[in-house]
């Protein structure tokens, strides 16, 4: 197996699906408090966040680590490295499971499109099965890539099929295309002895998707996206967030950011190139605001897994890059934005993935820190962004690591997926958002940004 990610050993305690964690029921509710101030186990928040619900792992996904989030019709799509769940979250304060899947294989990013689900699998497997057991990338029968999922009955997923991947599926963006949905599959760490994950790999591989015939999917395209081999620590994409109504997509690349031109989605070109030798260790993952005028890449210096959140390591390491971008997709540095709370040495935190709040006139954006909790952020100032909320639970008492790898805005709440803790529900009652609850949201993956209906 190769081992992409740092994070830290997480803790997970399994109770009955639709139950109040028993970490955050007993530990009280900290209004105000943060980082350093929080006991073991104990939630902090700011006044204007409210925790409404928390969800444990149960069945075949406990102990497993909770990954990213997808939502369609008023149900959320939860990656986890044993597989996935989903929850009707119809009722946010009450969301409840209607399926389960147990499917292996890390890291399980998930995205929906229609009647089909996909999923990253980006460990080295024994076979394309949810049955299949680790197996070393230096055997070339081993598989990673894309597993495809139909959901036409929600409650009842079926596996249809799978497409192997160069270096396997970190993760996936979703194109449309028309007759097609194309997956943008960003992997990396090549290794001489990886028939299958050959050094440089500075590519990415485009798998074209027939919706009429998903079972008919496969690899169009393995564009080179860094001819010249990229920054040192580049070896392919982390990450890659699409604005299919602009025709462009950002990909945070390693030790790159771009901007691509998608206009033919399975011949991107690279439009427009940054690096940033002083601060950024790893670029991971890219957010346009709602107007397309601007990106925020995020660094996660650590791999997730280290305490970056503290006075040592400072405010513009492990950080979001704030960049504008012109009406010929050229990107310029503005600022960086890095929660001020700091955190035990103990407790592992970076900037991780987050989503727009789709608010008339303003930049907002909620972002998962790890154990730095989730952050509300308005960048509207380019040059001064700032926290507006935030909700955290308190370090580990074995001093382990876990925290929240995804937190997104959906249809009037933000949906939390923990590493260890599961699933979270949220409110932000800050008045001047509260428009964002209007906004119209079906079917939402972030890493392929809509545009949204702001009245």
């Amino acid at each position: 197996m190769r081992v992409r990610r740092l994070v830290a050993s997480v803790f997970a305690a399994a109770v009955a699906v639709g139950g109040v964690s028993a970490a955050s029921a007993s530990a009280g509710d900290g209004v105000g408090k943060s980082g350093t101030q929080l006991g073991p186990y104990e939630i902090g928040r700011s006044a204007n966040v409210q925790h409404l619900k928390n969800i444990q792992q149960s069945g075949p996904l406990t102990g497993g680590t909770g990954t990213d989030i997808a939502f369609q019709d008023g149900k959320a799509f939860v990656g986890n490295y044993n597989g996935f769940v989903v929850y009707d979250v119809s009722n946010p304060a009450e969301p409840t499971m209607v399926a389960q899947v147990n499917c292996p294989g890390s890291q399980n990013d998930i995205s929906v499109y229609g009647t089909l689900l996909f999923l990253s699998t980006d460990s080295s497997r024994s076979d394309d099965s949810c049955s299949s057991t680790a197996q070393s990338a230096a055997v070339k029968e081993s598989w990673e890539g894309i597993k495809i999922f139909d959901i036409s009955d929600v409650a009842n997923p079926k596996y249809i099929k799978s497409v192997e991947t160069d270096c396997g599926s970190h993760t996936h963006t979703v194109v449309p295309g028309g007759k097609s949905v194309y997956l943008y599959v960003s992997s990396y760490s090549p290794r001489a002895e990886f028939p299958d994950c050959q050094p440089p790999h500075d590519s990415i591989s485009i798998v074209d998707v027939p919706i009429a015939a998903p079972t008919t999917a496969k690899v169009v395209a393995t564009p080179n996206l860094f001819p010249d081999g990229g920054y040192t620590n580049t070896t392919g994409c982390h990450d890659i967030t699409a604005f299919p109504a602009k025709k462009i997509a950002a990909g945070a690349c390693m030790g790159d950011g771009i901007i691509m031109d998608i206009s033919n989605p399975v011949a991107p070109k690279v439009i427009d190139r940054v690096t940033d030798t002083e601060n950024f260790a790893f670029w991971h993952s890219a957010t346009f605001n709602t107007k397309g005028t601007k990106v925020v890449f995020t660094d996660e210096l650590g791999g997730g897994g280290a305490a970056t959140c503290n006075a040592k390591i400072g405010p513009t390491r492990g950080a979001n890059g704030i960049y504008d971008l012109s009406k010929d997709n050229k990107l310029t540095f503005r600022s960086y934005y890095k929660i001020p709370r700091h955190q035990f040495d103990s407790e592992n935190c970076v900037a991780h993935n987050g989503s727009l709040i789709p608010v008339k006139g303003r930049d907002v954006m909620v972002q998962s820190w790890y154990m730095g909790g989730t952050s509300f952020w308005d960048f509207t100032d380019s040059d001064n962004p700032r926290e507006i909320g935030y909700f955290e639970r308190g370090p580990m008492p074995n001093g382990g690591g876990g925290g929240t790898w995804s937190s997104y805005f959906y249809r009037g709440n933000v949906y939390s997926s923990d590493l260890g803790q599961g699933f979270d529900v949220l409110d932000i009652t800050d008045p001047s958002l509260k428009k964002a609850d209007q906004v119209p949201m079906d079917e939402l993956n972030v890493q392929s940004q809509p545009v949204y209906d702001l009245g």
